[in-house]
């Protein structure tokens, strides 16, 4: 599934804020033109690397994070920071977006506890269907990312920030990457029992091996009782618990993840129409290309061209040290 989503270019920075200081966060979707153009979707995150904050969504509770802790956004939604535990309603607006990558912001005048966060923006695909992202929550504390082999990536960053170096842009998104794999992990591994989801989907003995078989041969004539046959369970069984954890039927499932693979193979590569269509399932172009149109609302060569031109633009984005 990471692989089809494609996590694709990670926006850097660092901010340093000296106590009092407080802001407002606005929306990733917002900032995709300035921070990831090509990007269909933003993540923001945060790596506390010294002293202690306060970070939440707007209208949620924030949480303290000390150093060590990172914190994730995985629908890039507004949300509000501060170095003290202030009364939410008194946050100032400050557009925190840098103007470049790897830009140092210091914000604060005061002669309080100065915290350090490495910042930044992941992107990846949302469209047509991103199971992972949909079963993510609105934010993801996670303590003590900073240490470990991990420790490596904001120290990384904050060194990027003060000088050129061939490779860096690159090293820094696979690190980025693998942070939020990390992140995913750790999240996965202390969801309760009772949770629904795409995530929890992984753990069930019925769910996990009808997603795992669908996932390995997508292109596969699937039908509704051999996938229950390799779920060793029941038809009615099988759909009912699919549903109820992931949210959509087996074969809506299956229809959705083949047109994520097309979009992927699409925007990636140089393909024919009907070869990509083939690959995924697809018997007849003009089927493929209009299950694919109602979903993205573009036809298969025109979502080509967008994406293609976007990461284009993307990968123009130069590098500058601070």
């Amino acid at each position: 599934v990471l692989r089809a989503v494609r996590l694709n270019g990670a926006f850097l920075y660092v901010f340093e804020g000296t106590a009092p200081w407080s802001i407002s966060v606005a929306p990733a979707r917002q900032l995709v033109p300035r921070v990831l153009p090509g990007a269909d979707h933003l993540m923001a995150y945060h790596i506390v690397t010294a002293g202690t904050c306060w970070m939440g969504c707007k209208g949620d509770q924030p949480v303290q994070l000390q150093a060590g802790d990172a914190i994730l956004f995985p629908h890039g939604d507004a949300h509000l920071a501060s170095g003290q535990p202030a009364d939410r309603s008194g946050y100032p607006f400050y557009d925190h977006a840098p103007s470049r990558p790897l830009e140092t912001i210091r914000l604060g005048q005061g002669q309080g506890v100065r915290t350090s966060i490495v910042c930044g923006f992941l992107g990846c695909d949302a469209r047509p269907y991103n199971p992972l992202l949909a079963a993510l929550p609105r934010s993801m504390h996670v303590r003590g990312i900073g240490v470990g082999w991990l420790s490596e990536f904001p120290r990384q960053v904050i060194a990027e920030a003060w000088q050129t170096r061939v490779g860096g842009t690159t090293m820094l998104t696979r690190m980025a990457e693998l942070m939020f794999v990390e992140v995913v992990r750790r999240y996965t591994e202390e969801l309760p029992a009772h949770r629904a989801g795409w995530l929890a989907g992984l753990r069930d003995p019925i769910v996990a091996p009808a997603l795992a078989a669908l996932h390995e041969r997508p292109a596969h004539g699937w039908s509704l009782a051999e996938l229950a046959r390799v779920a060793a369970s029941s038809r009615t069984v099988l759909t009912e618990r699919f549903a109820q954890t992931v949210g959509l039927p087996p074969m809506q499932y299956l229809t959705e993840w083949r047109l994520q693979l097309a979009a992927e193979q699409l925007a990636t590569g140089s393909r024919k129409v009907a070869a990509v269509a083939a690959e995924v399932g697809y018997e007849s172009e003009a089927a493929f290309s209009r299950a694919f149109k109602r979903s993205t609302g573009h036809a298969p060569a025109a979502w080509r061209r967008m994406r293609q031109n976007g990461a284009a633009h993307s990968s123009a984005v130069p590098v500058t040290a601070c």
